[in-house]
């Protein structure tokens, strides 16, 4: 959905810590969003329908070891999962892999998966494409008020409202390297720091999903960087933009409003929202999220191919990205003007 007047999407100050209801840009610190508990395992519901105009929704999912999920599916939604914290083991037909931080699996509509806690505090992303998946759940009137699943014993496995139920057998894990990304929209495992890789200046571009693997309807991109100053202000006419932490410090500049970002903060910027980023601690981690897959090309173009899963200080000229961008003016990139002031108090 692309907001009928994009000049009034500039103006407007992000929601704070709350669910919309409406795609305007919002910020949920860690651990916010409507949270529900089921099976163990406490689900809390960052995106809806309603917030994201469809486009998508998401979940963090966190749950002691044991907790889990058995095999389901869901026709019409593409779906990633990204583990954050602990670990879990995952199912696809005829395999299964053990997930520890930064690993993810990639799942398209109608393909079953099960995953199971392996640690205590284990906690997972789920993002799902179109809109509706998490619909159901969020429409419940038992939400929680607690920030963390309840303690005792861990009750049967519970499935997600509106999945279709499997039963298909479980296979023993592999530790097979899962660092590829493949040709079409195929289910697939994918290792922290792998995929295809694009070098910035003082950072690597990880890509966890292209849109070839999700019908287009979105990609995701895992940066690694070290310190650098905010960029230029811009915004994006076609596309929505979504931010997760994983580690370290990013300042978010939101229609002119600074949000720091630490581990585990989310910031849902849709078209139209003014913004830039500044990375204010060394080996920061930003996830991105990004519905369509629109601006999938802009990566390619000011980013170099490097082999590296980590960043090198100084990695490629700076204007290989002004270079990019100035080659290749069909980015969906819009600038208004040039990097915001310093990061109050942040040092740059």
């Amino acid at each position: 959905m692309i907001p009928a007047d994009l000049e009034a999407m500039h103006t407007l100050a992000p929601v704070l810590n709350s669910l919309p209801g409406e795609p305007v840009p919002y910020y949920l610190a860690s651990g916010e969003g409507l949270r529900f508990e089921q099976g163990g395992l406490l689900w809390t519901v960052i995106a809806r329908t309603r917030d994201t105009g469809g486009l998508f929704d998401a979940a963090f999912v966190l749950g002691p070891r044991g907790a889990e999920v058995p095999f389901h599916s869901f026709p019409a939604h593409q779906r990633s999962y990204y583990v954050f914290e602990g670990s879990a083991q995952f199912w696809l037909p005829g395999e299964s892999r053990v997930l520890v931080p930064g690993d993810s699996v990639h799942v398209p509509p109608g393909t079953p998966v099960a995953y199971r806690m392996l640690s205590h505090l284990t906690r997972v992303l789920c993002y799902s494409a179109p809109g509706g998946a998490l619909d159901e759940l969020a429409g419940k009137g038992n939400a929680v008020e607690h920030h963390i699943y309840s303690a005792g014993e861990i009750g049967g496995p519970v499935l997600p409202d509106g999945a279709v139920p499997h039963d298909l057998p479980k296979a023993a894990a592999s530790e097979q390297w899962d660092d590829t990304l493949p040709s079409g929209a195929d289910a697939y495992f994918l290792r922290s720091r792998t995929g295809d890789r694009r070098g910035w200046p003082d950072a690597v571009n990880s890509f966890l999903v292209r849109g070839r693997n999700t019908g287009g309807r979105y990609f995701a991109v895992n940066t690694l960087a070290a310190p650098q100053p905010y960029i230029i202000r811009h915004f994006h006419q076609r596309h929505t933009e979504n931010f997760v932490c994983l580690s370290g410090r990013i300042w978010l500049w939101v229609n002119g409003e600074e949000i720091l970002l630490t581990a585990g903060d989310f910031l849902h910027a849709p078209a139209g929202t003014v913004h830039s980023f500044a990375v204010t601690a060394h080996n920061t981690q930003l996830l991105g999220l990004l519905t369509s897959d629109i601006f999938e090309p802009f990566f390619d173009v000011t980013g170099a191919p490097t082999g590296d899963h980590v960043h090198t200080e100084g990695l490629i000229d700076p204007s290989v990205v002004m270079g990019g961008m100035a080659a290749n003016p069909d980015l969906d990139v819009v600038v208004v003007g040039g990097p915001p002031e310093r990061v109050r108090a942040a040092g740059l």
